[in-house]
């Protein structure tokens, strides 16, 4: 049991709307109120509760992890939130503490992002402050670097995925697009504004492949009929609008815009009925989701990245995934049969369109209860988190359809091996890009899902987790832990709303065990009866007669049953009182104007009511000092009449009030038995309005008045009594406070200056004379020395915390308040943090997660589990620490315990060994960085390989001579070898063997770092695209360049044909056309067009020479003058397209030398385009120069298997450089096998350091 500081949070705040983020570590954060809540989505508990915003929280974002890590760069829980006064804050979240806070105005944070594209610093957050302002935060600091203001009020952004420099806004009315955001210095231009020029409504009516819903830029006017007539036609909207006229064509209803993830230049606009999606390279929508007829709006769109998916959340809360459609596209555009002047377009619709492939269940939407906000994984791109504004979090999962889709094992009589390694245990499927890309998605009811030719996605619920019920009106912790009860002691308390609901919250783990619908109304108090029971009293508010209809029940927590306490009442005065005596005998009912009740709680019977001519209390307290030895006494005789022992004198002013015992003990069950029967003798104080407090004892079924004190002077209507040991504490409306001293009969008052007193409550524990204090306006500890109180600290809401609407002391030492936030908060003494570190806390199921181990801990696991040379099988078990260090190994072996049973299985039988071990782990680490190296790795691992060079190649590879490559098998596996891969249904037997080893084609998202061919194919699709899409002469212009550019000569030659002959350039496009259309033939012009070309890039005009260039094959050329100029992107993308292996293999590695410029500090990205080339020993040299020696060591041991690792003497002695550095890294971390192991791979001075290693561990 922990009862560490913390908090239970409850319903959010409408300005929480949004704040919810996924990151890569695997957890999802959310803002409510002013906290910051994460949730480990995995086993469905709360790991931290982060306390320190003043304001409500607007915005989270978990940093990236983008970046290789080492000791240096650990697994660490880097969160920033930003609140609705302006403050960001940067958690460390295991420790439960701020690293950072810092601020720019006073205005709630419109967006926040890490920045992730440069190596030199992982710190970098961009935020954009009201109304205008982007500011450059350093994170770990807390220092601007700079800060930019635009002209317009900026609403939210989007950075490019695919290009740093690009930064679009969503503004009030407009889009703002920067192409110049850079680390180092501000952006200088103020952007470019664009407006969308077709109202969204007339493009949805149309029909989808003619519509184009413009975005265009602001210019001079154009007649504003022709413009509409133009929308409504559907064939477009010319370029030109003002101001004035865009009024119907604003974005006043966007809700969101951000990038595409997967796809380059493209920008997806959501609104409520239809998400846009924007090609901006012709700025122009290029696809159209609407809703469906009987939908639900939309409400916010997640890009995936991996696949190319859109995940939307609709208005009543259901979620939709949809896949795009892989188009037929157009590789040759202009057919021979067509001439050089047919313009008919294009044949098929080339638009960008999506498939809704699956939907999840629609929630109850009310006032209080809609989605606040959604969240993805990043790594899974399957799960999603709903984060509800009723306290709610759901989660969904996306699951594959079973319908045959995992093909059964072959035989394994089949002799001809087929792959790498042959395993029967098939690929566990992490994430969507495992589940889908293999096979076409279809609705589940199609017929191809059951034979196993298509693949079927549903959604389904993976979790709930509910928070405290809003609002709270009372709080009661159950009885305190003692010697007797601690076996069976759960630290319960209990939570009154005023809906009606009592629940059971363990203040330990922070889990709701129990929730009782127990009133129709609100619930105005609780008291326990004992550790498995409470009674609780609800009233509706009273009318002009001041009457109501009490409810008062009694609830058992080990049954669930309800009773009801004072049934069939009619209206009377609301109850104000509840007390449960000290031995848990009694409990009394106080009235505003009736008489009080005394009960019996064994039997919840009414033993009498006081005489109508005693006063109402005002406060009453049960005496805490009653003869246990009596009772005891009466134990043994099994209930003979022995009075003996009883108390002396009964009287307050007395010279004793007899044995004070410490707070309550719970009567074991022989002790409850003989209660029945005997009443032990009970006591208890209340005062009247005028101060007078009357003492009465209780005994068997009656009460007597024993005695009454005066009121004293200077006391107000006394409102709350307590009764520890010797002391009793007054507090009255006006904020004085009186302790009496019942042994020295002392009485001393002092002013709190605080005004009403609420409550004032003991702490338990012996001997333990602290107390609370809750006014009205905050809430005070104290402490009694020698029968003076002192104050210990204090707090006031609401600076300090929100309202407090109830207190209590969940133990000795720690106060727990409920606010009107409906939220529950534990403090400490000092009242100062309500949070602690994660290791803190305590959870019911254990957390597996990589990143709450020590930063030693999450890399011994990695390595461990990535490649185990040094053991004869592979061993999930990690083993062989030092003796200091057995407690981490046990933490690492249950982490490595709690992973998945389909991962573990499949982890010592990974098909293509240590590369795909790696891309796994890279997954279950989330660890960004490691996952793009190594899934780029892989599949040009595989592609070097296996891939045909040739026609020829290609018939050899089916041929059964063809060697296969396969890594020697351990002994332990050879019995259960031969087995079928699940793969597609199309084609031969033979031919799927050979192809399986060959991958899908790398996901767009990587972009220019795909293989050459399929880059070719896409930039071809795209160009046929933006032909169909043709409205302007800029836009044909830029269409008949890139034809020129791909060598689709008489595609070009009909664009440029086309111009209008009163174009200012029409002369200039007929003699292109003609230049194009002859150039062909002649080779004597070769260099005269060369000369002409150079002239052109000398005076400025790129690309008319680059196209000059391209048109008589000196593609190799203009790449080089591309890249003098600084367009790289346009080199690549000019190379991939249009160069042969050779020579784009050039023009990349001068790319990759700009990549690793400091300027532009890219080296990861370099890396990657270094793997593309399939140049893997230079690939190992980076990545010892960039110290990744983990890295390094896994990609040669990938390299060995692959049979591709170059063994002349100079990468030799580099891969035993990278063994020797990495054994030293293996040592420091304390894994001796594996350091010794790479000691003997690393030549002379791997021989020296393993000496150093023996002496180290011994």
């Amino acid at each position: 049991m922990k009862l560490s500081p913390k908090v239970i949070t409850g319903a959010l705040h409408a300005q929480n709307k949004g704040a919810s983020d996924w990151g890569w570590q695997g957890l999802l954060s959310y803002g409510c109120h002013g906290f910051v809540v994460v949730v480990d989505p995995k086993t469905i508990q709360v790991l931290q509760v982060l306390a320190k915003h003043k304001g409500n929280v607007v915005k989270v974002k978990w940093a990236k992890e983008n970046y290789h890590h080492d000791l240096g760069n650990p697994y660490s829980l880097r969160l920033a939130s930003g609140d609705s006064n302006g403050v960001i804050i940067v958690w460390d979240v295991s420790a439960g503490v701020a690293k950072a806070e810092f601020s720019e105005g006073t205005k709630p944070i419109q967006d926040l992002e890490w920045l992730t594209y440069q190596d030199a610093s992982h710190d970098l957050l961009v935020a954009l402050h009201p109304p205008y302002s982007l500011v450059l935060w350093n994170a770990d600091t807390g220092t601007k670097l700079w800060k930019k203001s635009y002209t317009e009020p900026l609403l939210s952004f989007s950075f490019d995925p695919f290009n740093s420099k690009n930064v679009a806004f969503l503004g009030s009315d407009c889009i703002v697009f920067i192409d110049d955001f850079s680390v180092t210095k501000t952006p200088s231009s103020n952007g470019k504004k664009f407006f969308i020029s077709s109202p969204s409504s007339s493009a949805t009516n149309l029909k989808t492949d003619g519509s184009t819903s413009s975005i265009e830029k602001k210019a001079a006017s154009k007649n504003l009929a022709e413009r509409m007539s133009k929308i409504l036609v559907g064939e477009g909207t010319s370029k030109k609008s003002t101001k004035e006229d865009s009024d119907q064509v604003m974005l006043n209803d966007c809700i969101q815009l951000l990038y595409h993830q997967s796809c380059r230049h493209h920008l997806v606009l959501v609104y409520t009925r239809e998400i846009l999606i924007l090609d901006l390279e012709i700025n122009q929508t290029v696809g159209i989701i609407p809703i469906e007829r009987a939908g639900s709006p939309f409400v916010q769109v997640v890009s995936f990245r991996q696949r190319d998916v859109l995940l939307c959340l609709h208005e009543n809360g259901s979620v939709s995934a949809r896949i795009r459609r892989k188009t037929n596209a157009i590789t040759t555009p202009a057919s021979e049969g067509h001439g050089a002047f047919d313009d008919s377009p294009p044949p098929i619709s080339m638009d960008v369109t999506y498939d809704l492939r699956c939907q999840s269940d629609g929630m109850r939407v009310t006032r209080h209860s809609r989605v606040s906000s959604m969240a993805c994984c990043p790594v899974s791109e399957k799960s999603v988190g709903l984060v509800v504004t009723d306290s709610r979090i759901v989660f969904w999962d996306m699951m594959l359809l079973s319908g045959g889709i995992d093909s059964e094992p072959g035989p394994a009589s089949d002799k001809k091996l087929k792959f790498p390694v042959v395993s029967d245990v098939p690929p566990p499927k992490i994430s969507l890009s495992d589940m889908i890309g293999q096979l076409p998605v279809v609705n589940p009811d199609h017929p191809s899902v059951l034979k196993g030719r298509a693949a079927a996605l549903k959604f389904v619920i993976t979790g709930l987790l509910n928070g405290v019920v809003s609002p709270v009106t009372c709080l009661r912790m159950c009885p305190p832990l003692t010697t007797k009860n601690w076996s069976v002691y759960e630290p319960l308390i209990a939570v009154g709303s005023s809906t009606g609901v009592v629940q059971i919250i363990n203040i330990s783990s922070g889990l709701i065990v129990k929730e009782y619908s127990v009133h129709t109304g609100t619930v105005r108090g609780i008291e326990w009866c004992s550790l498995k029971s409470f009674l609780s009293y609800s009233y509706p508010s009273a009318g002009t007669s001041g009457l109501v209809k009490n409810d008062l029940m009694y609830v058992d927590l080990s049954t669930g049953k309800v009773k009801p306490v004072r049934a069939n009442r009619d209206q009377e005065s609301p109850i104000e009182i509840l007390r449960v005596s000290c031995l848990k005998q009694y409990f009394i009912v106080g009235f505003k104007d009736k008489p009080l009740e005394l009960w019996d709680l064994q039997t919840l019977t009414m033993l009498r009511e006081t005489g109508k001519s005693l006063p109402h209390p005002t406060a009453l307290e049960w005496s805490p000092s009653h003869s246990l030895k009596s009772l005891k006494k009466k134990m043994m005789s099994h209930g003979s009449e022995k009075e003996g022992g009883q108390q002396a004198s009964t009287g307050v002013g007395g010279d004793s009030m007899g044995v004070s015992t410490t707070s309550l003990t719970e009567p074991s069950e022989s002790e409850s038995k003989v209660n029945q029967k005997l009443m032990v003798k009970e006591h208890f104080v209340y005062t009247d309005p005028e101060g007078t407090l009357y003492h009465f004892v209780v005994e068997g079924s009656g009460f007597s008045d024993a005695s009454r004190v005066p009121p004293e002077s200077g006391m107000g209507t006394i409102t709350w009594i307590a009764w520890k040991g010797d002391f009793i504490l007054f507090g009255d409306g006006e904020g004085q406070l009186s302790v009496w001293d019942l042994k020295n009969k002392t009485q001393r008052t002092m002013a709190t200056r605080r005004g009403w007193i609420k409550k004032i409550r003991f702490a338990p524990g012996r001997g333990n004379m602290k107390f609370f204090i809750l006014y009205i306006d905050g809430f005070d500890i104290w402490d009694l020395k020698d029968g003076k109180a002192e104050l210990l600290s204090s707090m006031k809401s609401p600076r300090d915390v929100a309202k407090v609407v109830d207190a209590d002391w969940t133990g000795s030492d720690r106060p727990v308040l409920a606010t009107a936030e409906g939220c529950i908060q534990v403090f400490d003494l000092t009242l100062k943090s309500c949070s602690c570190t994660i290791e803190d806390r305590e959870f019911p199921d254990e957390v597996a997660n990589p990143y709450i181990l020590s930063p030693k801990g999450s890399l011994m696991m990695k390595y461990h589990l990535q490649n185990q040379p040094w053991n004869q099988e592979y061993s999930p078990k990690l083993e062989g620490l030092r003796e200091e260090e057995q407690n981490l190994q046990t933490t690492l072996n249950r982490q490595i315990d709690l992973l998945d049973s389909d991962i573990l299985d499949y982890l010592p039988c990974c098909r293509f060994g240590v590369a795909e071990r790696c891309v796994m782990l890279a997954k279950l680490f989330g660890d960004e960085s490691d996952f793009l190296f190594w899934t780029v790795a892989l599949y040009y691992l595989r592609a070097v390989k296996w891939s045909p060079k040739s026609q020829g190649d290609k018939d050899l590879l089916l041929g059964p001579e063809k060697d296969k490559f396969v890594p020697p098998t351990p002994s332990y596996k050879e019995t259960n070898d031969l087995v079928m891969l699940d793969s597609p249904d199309e084609g031969e037997g033979s031919e799927q063997g050979a192809w399986s080893l060959l991958d899908l084609p790398l996901e767009r998202y990587f972009d220019t770092i795909c293989d050459n061919d399929s880059f070719k194919l896409y930039q071809l699709d795209r160009v046929a695209l933006h032909d169909s899409k043709r409205v302007t002469y800029e836009h044909t212009k830029k269409c008949a360049e890139n034809y020129i550019m791909l060598r689709e000569t008489d595609r070009a030659v009909q664009l440029l044909l086309e111009t209008e002959p009163e174009n200012d350039t029409y002369y200039t496009d007929c003699l292109r056309a003609c230049l194009v259309a002859s150039i062909r033939s002649s080779g004597v012009s070769q260099s005269t067009i060369k000369l002409v070309a150079t002239n052109l890039i000398a005076n400025g005009k790129i690309k008319e020479g680059v196209q000059l260039l391209c048109l008589i094959d000196k593609g190799m050329d203009a790449c080089r003058y591309l890249q003098t100029y600084g367009a790289w992107d346009q080199a690549v993308w000019l190379a991939k397209a249009t160069l042969t292996e050779t020579d784009c293999c050039e023009v990349m590695k001068r790319w990759v030398d700009h990549l690793c410029g400091t300027q532009v500090n890219q080296k990861s990205k370099a890396l990657l385009v270094m793997l593309s080339l399939g140049q893997f020993s230079k690939v190992l040299e980076m990545l010892y120069g960039m110290r990744q020696f983990n890295r390094a060591a896994c990609f040669t041991a990938a390299l060995e298997e692959f049979g591709l690792l170059d063994q002349s003497p100079d990468n030799v002695s580099l891969v035993e450089a990278v063994y020797l550095e990495y054994a030293r890294l293996l040592a420091n971390l304390g894994l001796r096998a594996p350091a010794e192991f790479y000691c003997q791979k690393a030549g002379d001075k791997g021989r020296q350091f393993k000496e150093e290693v023996r002496i180290l561990f011994t």
